[in-house]
């Protein structure tokens, strides 16, 4: 995979610079306030499906949002997902996985209806952007700026403290609460979508992107199944190109909608996505 901006061992460097403060605060927000009942309370809060709105006007909407919780990136999010996809395409992946390179942050449009109370809006993004976690069990080390694990208030509850918590072994992820954001609510989005025939490779790629300290942390042993094996070379597979395509260059969002917007339409049908 071809890096454009800066050599792999760069990316993901939570301490540098001028943005460590801003990213630190944002894990620490995140840690210490998405427990398991606040994550019950977004999807019956978020997954309401009645927000009509087309795939490219979304596309649109990022260009207004900056992901806080990227230490590689400061540009709206959409450029990220054009740069993605673009790394996909260059590479003769198939049209599916380059559409998910190009859709799989669309997620980040809850901030249009979110809240600050609730971390989905452009000030407060704790509960929007950044690794995502399983609630309902302990936090692992894996997780980045560990020392926020103590602040979760669901670490002083037995049920949810141990290293299987809730959870029975082996039950998988499919069968895991994780930590609410952009991942689950576009995954949840898509899946209620009729039109949608994104392969399975793809709507893990969608759910399971941000899962850090589960498909680069090693965490989580206890409760996978067979299947996650599968899972985590998919997610691998995906990953260099949601990582490693980050770079300056940037890409107009109309220009590209001459290749892009046939295969969206070609998996996701030409209506719209309820939200």
């Amino acid at each position: 995979m071809e890096t454009l901006a800066k050599e792999k061992s760069e990316f993901r460097n939570y301490e540098q610079g001028d943005i460590t403060a801003a990213v630190k605060e944002h894990y620490r927000k995140m840690r210490s306030r998405q427990t398991y009942d606040y994550v019950q309370r977004m999807k019956a809060k978020y997954l309401t499906f009645d927000k009509p709105m087309s795939l490219w006007d979304a596309m649109g909407k990022l260009n207004a949002l900056i992901d806080v919780s990227d230490p590689d990136l400061n540009l709206p999010n959409v450029q990220h997902l054009l740069q993605s996809a673009e790394g996909m395409r260059k590479e003769g992946r198939p049209d599916w996985m380059q559409l998910v390179g190009l859709i799989h942050d669309l997620g980040k449009v809850m901030y249009l209806w979110g809240s600050d109370e609730d971390g989905t809006s452009q000030a407060e993004q704790w509960g929007l952007v950044g690794d995502i976690f399983v609630v309902g069990c302990r936090l692992p080390d894996s997780c980045v700026y560990p020392s926020f694990n103590e602040l979760n208030p669901d670490m002083q509850n037995e049920a949810y403290n141990t290293e299987t918590g809730i959870y029975e072994e082996g039950c998988g992820l499919d069968n895991l609460q994780l930590a609410w954001g952009h991942d689950e609510y576009l995954y949840q989005v898509l899946k209620n979508h009729k039109e949608n025939s994104i392969p399975e490779e793809g709507m893990v790629m969608v759910r399971y992107h941000s899962f850090y300290p589960w498909h680069t942390g090693g965490s989580y042993e206890k409760l996978l199944s067979a299947k996650d094996e599968q899972y985590k070379e998919w997610i691998k597979d995906f990953n260099q190109y949601d990582l490693y395509t980050k770079s300056p260059k940037l890409y107009d969002l109309e220009e590209m909608k001459e290749y892009y917007l046939p295969i969206a339409e070609k998996y996701l049908g030409k209506g719209p996505i309820y939200w």
